[in-house]
């Protein structure tokens, strides 16, 4: 790797290596660098001002858990080839490639029918063609079609690479410390029995840590309140947008600029219907969405303030000028009146009709689990060769308490 980057700093973790020149390409791919663009934590920073670290940062840094996890599991004795390893890293940097600006708005917006798991594969199998099939083997890892499961584990399940890295990251950027885990104990503890990933009993505690440092975090980060504001006054944006372009507002005439100013790579999306059926490794709709970054939706809001439209004009203002959408818990759904009670004040207010005024308030449940019994359980391997489920072998967490799904409804509405 003459003349190329070797090692990272990063502010987590330390000094991060690039073990090989297979795995700097991938880097170097536009795809992963627009990571770079894209906020990890979305629009948190409203909350937690220090959380404006990328998606780049932490595919880095589970990429470098990665590799810590199979050295811990080679000393241990168990195999695991160098083209394995690579492609478990690879796997795992761009597990989160399919991303959209400010995490999942646009599939809640501009795109039908497509997550981000499905732009990810798709991402991932065209970097695959530009260098020539080497990454075969990490798309069977991450699809779970390679014949060692545990290494697909280490990308994806209830104790992965993946969550470790976030969870000590944006605690480290956004300040809460509740959500440091003990990642390097974790991985020192992994082994593998029957192709699945166990901790061996010692290990137990910095388990119960890590599962209770995920529910806080999503409770005190991921679902705070003001953050799911921010996230659904976005959402009511986009989507007047997306109205207002797709119910005619004109594209623009020669020489002149089009009503709804966005960039070319929004612009796709914004004015017409954007299906799965639309993608494929090659397709148009997978390169333009790869053009779509934080800045892309940020600099057309910041247009939209002067927009002659009233309701978009007022939500773009207000969330520029961090006039978010104020939540109320609620206790039980709006019934029917106290929706059209909530109409007719903002057409009152801003001078629009009922139906316009729809978009300027919404319900909305926030849920979280921190265990899944349907998913791979965590298994604890005792000194006798025994495994249990950490539900089962925990004396401090219940399987009711690890699987309970909380849930709150609020109301979302403009001030």
């Amino acid at each position: 790797m003459a003349n190329k980057l070797k090692i990272i700093n990063d502010p987590v973790f330390g000094f991060l290596s690039i073990p090989n020149e297979l795995i700097y390409d991938v880097l170097q791919h536009p795809y992963v660098q627009r990571l770079n663009r894209i906020r990890q934590l979305g629009l948190s920073y409203l909350v937690y001002p220090g959380a404006m670290h990328s998606r780049f940062g932490h595919s880095l840094g589970a990429m470098h858990l990665m590799s810590e996890a199979i050295s811990s599991l080679r000393l241990k004795g168990v195999e695991i080839s160098e083209e394995e390893a690579t492609a478990a890293m690879i796997a795992i940097l761009l597990h989160d490639i399919g991303h959209g600006p400010f995490s999942h708005v646009l599939e809640h917006t501009l795109v039908d029918g497509v997550t981000h798991e499905d732009i990810s594969l798709l991402m991932m199998e065209r970097i695959n063609l530009d260098l020539h099939g080497q990454l075969d083997l990490a798309i069977a890892i991450f699809k779970n079609e390679y014949n060692k499961h545990f290494l697909h584990q280490l990308i994806s399940s209830q104790l992965d690479v993946d969550r470790m890295d976030y969870l000590c990251r944006d605690s480290f950027f956004t300040g809460v410390q509740e959500g440091r885990v003990a990642s390097e104990r974790l991985l020192k503890m992994l082994d593998v029995r029957d192709d699945r990933l166990v901790v061996q009993v010692k290990g137990i505690y910095s388990v119960e840590k890590f599962l209770v440092a995920r529910r806080l975090m999503y409770w005190q980060v991921y679902l705070h309140k003001t953050s799911v504001a921010a996230e659904q006054h976005l959402i009511k944006i986009l989507s007047r947008a997306k109205e207002l372009a797709r119910g005619g507002v004109p594209n623009g005439c020669p020489g002149q600029e089009p009503l709804l100013f966005c960039s070319p790579a929004l612009r796709y999306f914004l004015y017409q219907p954007v299906t799965f059926s639309m993608f494929s490794p090659t397709s148009e709709a997978l390169e333009k969405y790869a053009l779509l970054d934080d800045n892309d939706v940020l600099s057309a809001i910041k247009a939209w303030m002067s927009s002659d439209d009233k309701v978009l004009s007022a939500l773009s203002e207000s969330f520029i000028n961090r006039r978010l959408f104020r939540g109320e818990l609620l206790t039980n759904p709006l019934s029917e009146a106290q929706k059209s009670e909530l109409n007719k004040h903002y057409a009152t207010l801003l001078g629009i009709t009922e139906k316009e005024a729809e978009n300027c308030w919404c319900e909305h449940v926030s849920t979280s689990n921190t265990y899944s019994e349907k998913a791979d359980s965590i298994d604890i391997l005792y000194s006798d060769g025994t495994v249990r489920d950490i539900a089962e072998a925990s004396e401090i967490l219940d399987l009711e308490a690890l699987t309970r799904k909380p849930k709150k409804l609020y109301l979302f509405k403009m001030r």
